[in-house]
């Protein structure tokens, strides 16, 4: 590793620094600027019972004092603190809890859409204007245009109401298909338009020519240059995508009721849960800026002659 890449890699780690604590700041800010409170909807609860209740957790220090004192135990220990309306339990604990579902669900989405969309970004560029192309980009372009949430209907509605193939809900291994494939629709039609213009430019290219008139056999010249080559653009779109699958996923677990991380952001969101909105929305912007970092270096490795600047 060069000094010129240690130096970006360096400069990339201090920007992501200040954008989460942005992230903080403003998240921090915001929901403390939101008109009512966590304990208002508190069945009966007297002023004297909010007043302790406020007291208990500190919210009844000046705004200044309970930001600062937060961001010490966010930096220091990690501790985002205890939960307002799931009594007895830690943030951190919750996140965890959610994020055993949401990770797995996202990972395998992830790589589910990337093969795939590769497969028939690839199949698409070698038969172009043929009717296997023009089906694949019909499909992609349905499947690009159509929120997560429709998709998902449609698939719970099929698979679960009519056909009674799968469970409607995401509580057990086979009740995560549904889910999987709901998040992976998307980016897989992205990718798989993404793979097949990249790869059209790339067998344009004169190196191509040139492998072909030297007699390079047509599958050395598809998987060893051709192939290669056209998956820069999608690596570098890989690692923001797999953060959004994983943050974006909160429509997704409230249709199929995973109890994954973003259902737990949703639910606390109602109920005005702040430690609970903090550590989520701190833990998914972390997780989105080290999937830049992480496909920025990629970037490099798979491309030598990129520049990092």
């Amino acid at each position: 590793m060069n000094s010129k890449t240690l130096y970006y890699i360096l400069k990339r780690i201090l920007l992501a620094i200040l954008t989460v604590w942005v992230v903080i700041t403003i998240t921090f800010f915001v929901m403390r600027a939101v008109p009512g409170g966590p304990f208002m909807g508190e069945k009966a609860i007297t002023a004297a019972a909010q007043a302790a209740l406020e007291a208990k957790y500190g919210l009844d220090k000046p705004l200044m004092e309970q930001y600062f004192t937060y961001l010490k135990d966010v930096v220091t220990k990690f501790d985002f603190g205890p939960s307002l309306k799931q009594r007895g339990r830690m943030v951190i604990d919750i996140i965890g809890d959610g994020m055993k579902t949401s990770a797995r669900l996202g990972v395998i989405a992830a790589f589910l859409a990337l093969i795939v969309g590769v497969v028939l970004g690839a199949i698409a560029a070698l038969r172009r204007n043929k009717f296997v192309d023009k089906v694949i980009m019909v499909v992609t372009t349905a499947f690009v245009s159509m929120p997560s949430f429709i998709i998902g209907s449609l698939l719970l509605v099929l698979f679960s109401i009519k056909l009674g193939l799968l469970p409607a809900n995401g509580t057990t291994t086979k009740g995560l298909i549904l889910p999987i494939i709901t998040l992976a629709l998307y980016p897989m039609a992205y990718i798989t338009r993404l793979t097949r213009s990249s790869m059209l430019d790339v067998l344009g290219q004169d190196y191509i020519r040139t492998a072909k008139a030297k007699g390079v056999s047509p599958v050395k010249i598809i998987f060893g240059h051709a192939l290669k080559n056209s998956l820069i653009p999608v690596i570098t779109y890989f690692g923001p995508m797999l953060a959004y699958i994983v943050t974006g996923s909160l429509v997704v677990e409230q249709i199929f009721a995973v109890p994954g991380i973003g259902r737990a952001f949703v639910s606390s969101i109602t109920n005005r849960d702040y430690p609970m909105i903090m550590g989520t929305t701190i833990v998914l912007a972390c997780l989105i800026v080290i999937m830049n970092l992480v496909s920025d270096i990629l970037y490099k490795v798979v491309d030598p002659r990129i520049n990092l600047e």
